[in-house]
């Protein structure tokens, strides 16, 4: 009785999975070359002049912009030679393929090889890549991508700087407008301090291995690593969602896309963390086994792989 009901349930829950997924709007989870942290502040301080339903905001620690058209009626992005390349309206997002910003855009590098149709001088030869009315792309305007620091970061290193003043043109119609932006360099934390932390951290939690686990302190310290566990693993599951909300994935069925195709292991890790805590706090048998692996997932797959924050002063989650 019980495994039928299991067996009801686990295909229940494959035909939801399955229907949110595919019925899901195109997500735009966040770009496989996201940093992981920068120390390089972007941000876009308006539209000039101003036009009511058109917003612009930098996402994913400055690597990428994004312009939402609400305007009602095309609004096109200027190219690095003052070509169109970008048309996002009512009708959707284009791109034109004989812009090379289209192709140097592709990666946050810009170091894409471009076709042999790329002509700024050409007209334009539109291909729509997505539907609604926002449009996100790594702009080499609003980067800084040498890759040493400006001389001026060099010189005084402690002290925040201005790197640069940037503009994005873009085309209303005839009419010329501009995103409006600045460019900053943000002294890093001291990583030591955080790395030491980290290891003073996993030395006590280690050290709670040596308890009895069926004494009393042993129980208390298994629930405590329980607990810790839990909150470890929220975190876990916060953080990559918290990145494709901030690259603009909408509704739990774009979170999900996004999730499963770029950071389905970060997910997994903090999913089978937040079991093994509650297992733990229940005290079921072999807990403990069940909390050290979980626990050393953890690290391992959600803890080591973004440690670059501790040395970056922009993180990627706002």
């Amino acid at each position: 009785m019980i495994r039928t009901l299991l067996a009801r349930a686990s295909l229940v829950a494959t035909a939801v999975c399955a229907a949110t997924l595919l019925t899901a709007a195109p997500a735009a989870a966040h770009g496989a070359d996201a940093p992981n942290g920068s120390d390089y502040r972007t941000r876009a301080t308006g539209v000039t002049p101003a036009r009511p339903g058109l917003e612009v905001r930098v996402i994913e620690a400055g690597a990428r912009l994004e312009l939402t058209n609400d305007t009602g009626h095309p609004i096109e992005v200027i190219g690095y030679s003052g070509e169109p390349y970008l048309r996002v309206g009512p009708d959707g997002v284009y791109e034109n393929t004989r812009s090379p910003a289209t192709y140097l855009n592709r990666t946050i590098a810009g170091d894409t090889t471009l076709p042999a149709d790329a002509d700024p001088a050409a007209p334009p030869s539109w291909r729509r890549i997505a539907d609604g009315s926002t449009a996100r792309w790594h702009d080499q305007r609003a980067l800084w991508q040498e890759s040493a620091p400006p001389q001026a970061v060099r010189a005084a290193p402690e002290r925040e700087h201005r790197v640069r003043d940037w503009t994005v043109p873009l085309r209303d119609g005839a009419d010329p407008v501009r995103i409006d932006g600045t460019l900053d360099w943000v002294p890093p934390p001291d990583a030591y301090t955080w790395w030491a932390l980290t290891i003073v951290g996993a030395l006590a939690v280690g050290a709670l291995g040596l308890l009895a686990a069926a004494s009393p302190a042993g129980i208390r310290a298994l629930s405590g690593l329980g607990a810790l566990l839990i909150a470890g693993g929220a975190v876990a599951v916060v953080y990559p969602v918290g990145r494709e909300l901030d690259a603009g994935a909408q509704g739990v069925g774009g979170v999900l896309v996004g999730l499963l195709s770029g950071q389905v292991w970060s997910l997994l890790t903090g999913l089978g963390a937040i079991a093994a805590g509650c297992y733990a706090l229940v005290r079921r048998p072999a807990a403990d086994f069940a909390v050290a692996l979980a626990g050393a997932c953890l690290a391992l797959l959600a803890g080591t792989a973004n440690a670059a924050v501790f040395a970056r002063a922009i993180a990627p989650v706002p």
